[in-house]
């Protein structure tokens, strides 16, 4: 007699999305109301991916919320509004510019746009009432993010104490809150680098493009190289050169480095990624070295 019992076993990247759209489930069933931060880099869009999934053939359950700094890269924002006008998703911009305005945010001329982000996302969750925020943090990139739970509590100021983390045994999930709380919810958390690209080339998911290679001009500072452009110009005995180079993080362009490489498509990208030996944020993101804590102290006030 033929055994035709078939073991049957998913991928790692199987089990990743699995768990990923188990999240994105029960947030939806257990909040009142949840909003996806989206800002169009590759970690928020495997994000908004795996929400489609989640939840397809309806349309998205709560809305995207982006904190513009001003200082976005344009391929980047060509990205977000492309994948926005597919889903037919609703889009809330909260400004840095908009909340130094209205005083929510204090532009002391030292502050990068980067950490002045914290007050327009806290008070864009105020205004529009949302208990539960995803974010696209992976335990991967940094020492705080790797000691952060997926269900990221934050109290009624918006901010984080690492110590008073809840357990999260058997994937069982603490979502309660009180008035004016509100939770963090890492979907990637059990992502790395590796498992994003790698997904990204399974499903030929579009992303922008000054992720791949390709000439621009630069400038090396403090280790870092930097596009050149109205913020970043050479001082001192710096020199602007062509390079070939591509982004592994995006974000605050007065921040975020490149980095040399021939990688212009998913495939080689892999193959490059699965030899790197520094992560992403800790190679090209220049908000991340001002302290050893530089983090965990901005996620303690109510960062990402």
């Amino acid at each position: 007699m033929t055994n035709t019992h078939v073991d049957y076993q998913l991928s790692q990247l199987d089990q990743l999305e699995a768990e990923s759209i188990h999240i994105f489930r029960e947030v939806a069933a257990e909040f009142e109301k949840p909003v996806l931060m989206f800002s169009g880099g590759k970690d928020s869009i495997i994000m908004l991916r795996l929400a489609e999934k989640a939840f397809f053939p309806a349309k998205l359950p709560f809305p995207l919320l982006q904190v513009d700094t001003g200082l976005d890269f344009d391929e980047v924002l060509i990205t977000r509004d492309s994948w926005v006008e597919r889903l037919g998703a609703r889009m809330i911009i909260a400004s840095v510019e908009d909340a130094i305005a209205a005083g929510h945010v204090v532009d002391d001329g030292k502050t990068s746009r980067n950490r002045q982000q914290i007050g327009a996302l806290l008070n864009a969750i105020e205004e529009n009432g949302f208990t539960a925020a995803f974010g696209g943090g992976r335990r991967d990139e940094e020492k705080a993010r790797a000691k952060e739970r997926v269900y990221s509590h934050r109290d009624d100021f918006g901010q984080w104490d690492p110590k008073m983390q809840r357990p999260e045994l058997w994937s069982l999930y603490n979502g309660r809150i009180h008035a004016g709380e509100h939770m963090r919810i890492f979907p990637l958390s059990n992502w790395t680098e590796l498992d994003i690209w790698s997904y990204i080339h399974r499903e030929q998911i579009e992303i922008p493009q000054i992720y791949f290679a390709h000439e621009r001009e630069v400038i090396e500072r403090d280790g870092m190289l930097l596009s050149l452009g109205p913020e970043i110009q050479p001082k001192g005995g710096e020199k602007v050169e062509t390079r070939m180079v591509r982004f592994r993080t995006v974000g605050d362009r007065t921040q975020t480095g490149c980095v040399e490489s021939e990688a212009s498509d998913t495939a080689a990208i892999i193959e490059e990624i699965a030899v790197a030996r520094v992560t992403e944020r800790g190679a090209t993101r220049g908000d991340d070295r001002f302290s050893e804590a530089a983090m965990e102290d901005r996620k303690k006030e109510g960062y990402f």
